[in-house]
């Protein structure tokens, strides 16, 4: 099932009896348990009716106990076991109470960045009899469409160069966020600009990867130079990794539109998995860098990757790599 279908029917109190969220994203386990804890008991029932335990410390057998319970003075019993991938090594005695749950028990799993062993009776189990939902890591270039997508629903819309700025300072953590959109959410109306991401978050407009990006894909030595000195002066909020990292996926994607042989929009926008708002900047990109010195860039970038872990250099500073590998591209 998908998260919208799970929701919508725990919004309509349609109960399944067992709910097993695994996977990679927390945020959508998190998502799911938290509107279960709000619609299946009032705030008067939870005292009775309520159970949150943690696998750490404790068994299937006393999962199976407390789900068994039936309910005092309410239409349901709410049971949560939390932190339940470090059940995994017993988790297949669940299957006898999956084949026949107990009707007024809502009984929730969190089993968080592991997955169950489709081919186990149990996982066959609760596919059939339950609510069996993997939650997935994102795409890092499916994020900001999801971006925008959870504004919309606080009517509010993003800038498209916010949204990747957002993406490329804080990743594929959805918790992380969906926790900087809600205070932005807060103290902005309509539309979330750059500008209200630099005051609020703290990401700077002008010196970040995404600007570093953009400066080499025009060959803008000056402002190239100027981005790698603000990072040399600011590592921390700068790691020399994840700078590699952006700089490796977008030298690799100008080698894959070089070999694209439908270079329209729609096309380059599809195969190299970007938002049809960046493929000019790859077509400019790709008229300052040939084939053959993309190829070598990317060679420069893993010997840069290489030194910035101590390998065939030793004491040399971030900002020293970053200066001899910028220099290496732009001539």
């Amino acid at each position: 099932m998908q998260i919208e279908s799970i929701l919508n029917d725990i919004k309509q109190r349609k109960f399944a009896p067992v709910y097993f969220l695994m996977g990679d994203e927390s945020y959508f386990i998190d998502r799911i348990t938290k509107a279960l804890e709000k619609t299946v008991l009032t705030e008067e029932e939870k005292g009775f009716n309520q159970t949150i335990v943690y696998g750490k410390e404790t068994t299937i057998e006393e999962v199976v106990g407390a789900a068994k319970q039936f309910p005092m003075m309410s239409e349901h019993t709410l049971v949560i076991v939390k932190e339940a991938q470090h059940l995994s090594r017993t988790i297949d005695k669940l299957a006898h109470y999956v084949e026949n749950p107990l009707t007024s028990t809502v009984l929730v799993f969190n089993y968080k960045y592991k997955t169950l062993d489709k081919r186990k009776k149990v996982t066959k189990l609760l596919s059939q009899k339950a609510v069996l939902f993997e939650s997935k890591r994102l795409y890092e270039n499916q994020v900001p469409d999801w971006i925008e997508n959870y504004l919309k629903s606080k009517n509010l819309q993003i800038e498209p160069k916010a949204k990747f700025l957002l993406v490329e300072f804080l990743g594929t953590d959805l918790a992380r966020i969906v926790n900087e959109l809600d205070k932005l959410s807060i103290l902005v109306s309509g539309k979330i600009t750059v500008d209200d991401i630099e005051r609020n978050i703290g990401i700077s407009k002008e010196y970040n990867n995404f600007e570093l990006q953009k400066a080499l894909g025009t060959k803008n030595i000056v402002k190239a130079n100027q981005i790698i000195h603000y990072f040399g002066q600011n590592p921390k909020d700068n790691p020399i990794v994840v700078t590699l990292g952006v700089l490796y996926n977008y030298f690799s994607n100008i080698i894959v539109y070089h070999s694209l042989s439908d270079k329209s929009k729609p096309s380059v926008a599809k195969e190299l998995r970007i938002n049809p708002y960046f493929v000019q900047d790859y077509q400019v990109a790709a008229s300052h860098y040939p084939l053959k010195k993309s190829v070598q860039i990317v060679s420069y970038l893993r010997d840069a990757d290489l030194k910035s872990k101590g390998l065939g250099a030793t004491n040399l500073l971030s900002s020293e790599i970053l200066k001899e590998l910028l220099f290496k591209i732009l001539h």
